[in-house]
């Protein structure tokens, strides 16, 4: 059973993510030769002030 665990800063519409969530699935299937109801799909928000780029936070 496939667990895609992804993360990314909020701001994306329910509708994004859903479409995100769906073709994300629609691969995982296609290429590991599983069932979409065997893919599990976690999506986990980082705020931005959390989010280290080039070894520096931004500023909060």
């Amino acid at each position: 059973m496939p667990i895609l665990r992804l993360e990314m800063q909020p701001g994306r519409s329910h509708e994004q993510k859903c479409n995100f969530v769906r073709e994300v699935t629609s691969v995982a299937v296609e290429t590991l030769k599983c069932k979409p109801e065997s893919v599990d799909v976690i999506i986990i928000e980082i705020p931005k002030t959390h989010w280290a780029k080039n070894g520096q936070l931004p500023e909060a």
